[in-house]
């Protein structure tokens, strides 16, 4: 298993970084390789510029400004995401990430005369998943669309492999969350770390150890 670690939050005390090390132990103790990308301790520039814009289909191009990162995601099999849901999104630091490194002939592949919609180029990534908090409760996320759990587990697994398989764990009214709220989670995420790659090659590891 190869896994990229996409984590996107400006404070390394948070709970979101608790959740971050979470996912990361879990693939270790699975035996996976594993690359963290800390978008803001990277310094990672989220704004796609103009130069970008305009070779932006041009596939010989559009990758350079941004190399390493493509060739992590076409490096991975397993892609995760871990970041704090703001204003019922995925904070503007990520969009960015999305916008610069899924690219044309790297994520997808654009109509041509053939075909009259994109076509997946993620086929190689055959897991996805999503770990973040919401200030907002279930409920009311759920109203609005929970966008950006649809832009990924949707959006992102439509050009991944068929078979995709996907986590997702939220804390949900993270503004009012406690310690016993938050440990909760952690044990969530977890349980769920744990089934995504495979809860026998996590047992496997520790009793090896």
């Amino acid at each position: 298993m190869r896994a990229l670690v996409v984590y996107c939050h400006p404070k390394e005390t948070s709970f979101t970084a608790a959740v971050r090390d979470q996912v990361v132990e879990k693939l270790d103790q699975a035996g996976a390789e594993t690359r963290v990308h800390d978008l803001y301790r990277s310094g990672f520039a989220p704004v796609l510029s103009g130069a970008e814009l305009d070779s932006y289909e041009d596939a010989a191009k559009n990758r350079a400004p941004v190399a390493q990162a493509v060739e992590d995601v076409l490096w991975c099999d397993t892609l995760i995401f871990v970041y704090p849901t703001w204003w019922y999104g995925m904070p503007a630091m990520l969009k960015g990430w999305m916008d610069r490194v899924l690219l044309p002939d790297v994520a997808f592949l654009m109509p041509d005369g053939e075909n009259d919609n994109i076509r997946p180029g993620l086929t190689h990534i055959t897991r996805l998943g999503v770990f973040t908090t919401c200030g907002a409760s279930w409920g009311l996320t759920q109203m609005i669309g929970s966008p950006g759990k649809r832009i990924i587990l949707r959006g992102v697994r439509a050009i991944c492999a068929k078979r995709c398989r996907t986590v997702f764990a939220a804390h949900y009214l993270m503004d009012s969350s406690t310690h016993a709220s938050r440990r909760a989670h952690l044990a969530r995420v977890a349980r769920k770390m744990e089934k995504f790659v495979g809860a026998a090659q996590v047992h496997r590891k520790e009793a090896n150890a």
